[in-house]
């Protein structure tokens, strides 16, 4: 099917409300796109920079796609992609892929992980925080975040410069390794630990990669 670049595809041609979503996010890359938006708005080289695997010409049709279908917006004098409240709407989906993907085998932590990624993984992985809410941060270099523990579960936002017990340093990959791995912060030499390294071994101990009950 052709696209005009004005209106989504319509893939499917049914009712169903799965198959409706489907036409407007289920494109290869779409919601992997909306993943690298969803803490912030980025430029199309930042974009490109969290899907490695995407050719240019394929990033530029699936955000005319998304933003067709109302999911994102283009502010073409900063060249800015940012999500409107629809496109902030997925992170509950994206989430909900990361849940499920953890009952099912075939899962390779090697591959390449964005900041994004790892940030929307830890946000279902997690445990609660019933105690005084605990804060770490994050800086993967081009990008930085915050997140906070609480009973609810982790909150993360993107910030210029994290400010927090500690801030965790180094690319997708490696502090996923420091989140998910078993080898003490203290041993790891593909990462940096700035501030309390106490306060961040307790927090990432809080995270695994085995399905949370309930």
């Amino acid at each position: 099917m052709t696209y005009d670049g004005k209106h989504p595809p319509i893939r499917y041609d049914e009712g169903c409300l799965a198959a409706h979503a489907l036409n407007l996010v289920g494109d290869r890359w779409a919601l992997l796109v909306v993943r690298e938006l969803i803490f912030a708005p980025k430029r199309f080289g930042m974009l490109r920079a969290g899907l490695p695997g995407i050719s240019a010409s394929v990033l530029n049709g699936r955000l005319a796609q998304l933003q067709a279908a109302g999911i994102l917006s283009h502010d073409r004098r900063l060249g800015i992609y940012a999500l409107t409240p629809a496109g902030q709407g997925l992170l509950p989906v994206l989430q909900a892929l990361c849940r499920w993907a953890l009952t099912v085998p075939g899962h390779d932590p090697s591959r390449f992980i964005s900041p994004s990624a790892l940030m929307i993984s830890m946000g279902v992985t997690g445990v609660g925080h019933d105690a005084m809410p605990a804060q770490g941060g994050f800086d993967f270099g081009t990008e930085a975040f915050e997140m906070r523990l609480q009973a609810t579960g982790p909150a993360t936002m993107a910030v210029e410069r994290p400010e927090a017990p500690f801030v965790l340093h180094g690319s997708g990959n490696a502090l996923a390794a420091a989140v998910y791995g078993r080898v003490p912060l203290a041993a790891m030499t593909t990462i940096r630990v700035e501030g309390d390294a106490a306060a961040a071994q307790d927090f990432v101990d809080l995270f695994n990669l085995r399905p949370m009950a309930g």
